[in-house]
């Protein structure tokens, strides 16, 4: 550093600099979120994103390309609940989770972690899956999303497995469908938008589900202890 400071000063700039950047695409992404939500995504415009944001169309393309990479771009933080870039299954949640004492504890986990996470991105998930039928932008990052909640289903399936045994008849590949099926984002909106669902219902409910669903039944009552019989019962 010079004598005057003057790196200090360009430090300080440029610290500045990527704090308005990182606020204006969180701008954008929030204002993306809200479009595809409510348009889909044929009826989502760059232009319309833009405005939202109260930024240019130039700036918006500068930070995501295409339209489709900033589905993409909404869909990746709505899911995480923020713009870090660490993966869903490294997160701190995850410690939580396999930390958990038995099964129930860690369905529980699982269960307050993907209400949010449906809540958040449920909607982009299915605009982008809706309309990747129609769109060759989108069949790339359809296949993607669909191959990344299978990934964390087998995480469910191995994790809750060393938890408590799994259901004999079940093979992993049927426990693994068994869970992508429950986590579909159409699942969860059906829930709560058509049947009016909160959204600790849907967790309650995932949760109970799944342990019905992957774990052996057991009584839960203490097995009664046996008494010899009286006179009155003996043959």
């Amino acid at each position: 550093m010079t004598a005057d400071g003057r790196v200090a000063r360009r430090s300080y700039r440029s610290a500045v600099r990527e704090g308005q950047a990182r606020r204006t695409r969180r701008r954008i992404l929030e204002a993306a979120r809200e479009a595809f939500v409510a348009r889909g995504y044929a009826g989502t415009t760059v232009r319309a994103v833009a405005a939202g944001a109260g930024v240019s169309v130039p700036t918006v393309e500068l930070l995501f390309g295409t339209k489709a990479a900033l589905l993409k771009a909404a869909i990746d933080v709505a899911i995480a609940g923020d713009d870090e870039q660490v993966p869903v299954l490294d997160r701190a949640w995850t410690g939580a989770a396999r930390g958990a004492p038995d099964a129930e504890g860690f369905l529980a986990v699982l269960a307050g972690v993907l209400g949010p996470a449906q809540a958040r991105s449920a909607g982009l998930v299915l605009a982008a899956l809706e309309a990747s039928a129609t769109d060759p932008d989108l069949a790339a990052l359809s296949d993607q999303l669909v191959r990344q909640r299978e990934t964390t289903a087998g995480w469910v399936v191995d994790t809750l497995a060393a938890k408590a045994p799994l259901r004999p008849e079940l093979r992993r590949r049927e426990a693994v469908e068994t869970v992508w099926l429950l986590m579909d984002p159409a699942v969860y909106v059906r829930l709560t938008r058509h049947r009016q669902w909160s959204l600790r219902r849907y967790q309650d409910w995932v949760a109970r589900s799944l342990r019905h669903l992957l774990v052996p039944d057991t009584d839960p009552r203490p097995a009664r202890p046996r008494t010899r019989p009286t006179a009155k019962e003996t043959p």
